[in-house]
């Protein structure tokens, strides 16, 4: 498919909807790049203007629809939380507009199938903002486990858990569409799909919480078709080391690999013992995510983390959840 070009000689007007953290962060990693202004909209026009002039914009917007609409805006970024993001993204494509969505996409893996089909119709792109796919330590894993420095992968270990209190939408589940896995977790189903190996099918365990609660802690089983196992742990109330640092293991017949969850460092002890620093400056991968999606918008070409893989990791997602119902019932008792 041929998509409609950003011009490579003029910068690319981005304008932000909703003025919230996840906006803060991405403003501050877009700073640093030249070719790019940045706008600001809200449902609020004064905290629009606020949001502008702190963050030392390009402009804002009183309403989602005004920045849609307007002629001087190339690309929006859906920052608001998860409901409103399908409605968002398809008024943003209707009008021709290029659109970045904050994870999770979408409530459904269906909804992508919408998207693309509007897409289709205005030649823009459509991205998935998922920094974890541009992570360092991911890129470095992927090289790693390409050789055979430790053999045979036999079993992966994840430990993706920390404290993290919510107190705003993310406890609203008809707002955010699902629990800790579906809100936060989602980074790391990409991670353990993304390590060179092919997830067959993927189980979830939830522990046991009361019927109106979303889940804050889950446990993923993931069989890949290279007949490795891996297991990941993602929660929101299980206080990690010191500032969050954790440790994921992948063990293989002729070594593991150990490393740091957030990417500070891997080590290696195979046929040859190494110790890795990924690299600092981009730990996150917002940057590197960011500079794909620019190139792909100038370019006409997809980013690298495309629709086809954001789709994959939400239909993940709902495999995950669908097993946790199931397996919360009690085994029957021997007599």
């Amino acid at each position: 498919m041929k998509f409609k070009k950003t011009d490579k000689n003029k910068p690319i007007n981005l304008a932000f909807l909703g003025c919230g953290g996840v906006t803060i962060r991405h403003s501050k990693t877009l700073k640093g790049f030249n070719n790019v202004r940045l706008f600001y909209a809200s449902r609020s026009e004064e905290k629009a203007r606020q949001f502008c002039q702190k963050r030392k914009g390009n402009g804002h917007f009183a309403s989602y629809e005004a920045a849609i609409l307007s002629a001087d805006i190339d690309v929006v970024l859906i920052a608001t939380p998860p409901d409103s993001h399908l409605e968002l993204a398809l008024k943003a494509i209707r009008a021709g507009k290029h659109v970045i969505v904050e994870k999770p996409p979408f409530f459904k893996s269906t909804d992508f199938d919408l998207v693309a089909a509007e897409r289709s119709k205005t030649g823009v792109q459509v991205m998935v903002a998922e920094n974890y796919f541009y992570k360092p330590v991911l890129k470095k894993l992927r090289q790693i486990l390409a050789t055979d420095v430790i053999g045979d992968i036999k079993f992966m270990y994840f430990n993706a858990t920390k404290t993290q209190t919510q107190d705003d939408w993310r406890n609203e589940g008809k707002t955010v569409g699902g629990g800790a896995l579906f809100e936060g977790g989602i980074h790391w189903i990409n991670f353990i799909s993304n390590l060179g190996l092919k997830i067959k099918n993927i189980t979830g365990f939830k522990p046991q919480i009361a019927d109106n609660q979303l889940e804050r802690s889950m446990q993923v089983v993931a069989k890949y078709e290279e007949g490795a196992i891996g297991t990941m742990l993602y929660s929101w109330e299980i206080n990690a080391l010191i500032n969050g640092l954790r440790l994921s293991r992948i063990y293989g017949t002729k070594g593991s690999v150990t490393f740091e969850s957030n990417g500070v460092f891997i080590f290696i002890r195979g046929r040859k013992w190494k110790f890795i620093l990924p690299g600092f400056s981009d730990i996150g991968g917002s940057k590197g995510m960011f500079h794909d999606f620019f190139d792909a918008l100038r370019n006409g070409e997809e980013p690298t983390f495309n629709l086809a893989l954001a789709k994959r990791d939400l239909v993940l997602i709902e495999e995950a959840y669908a097993t946790a119902v199931s397996n919360i019932k009690e085994v029957p008792k021997l007599p």
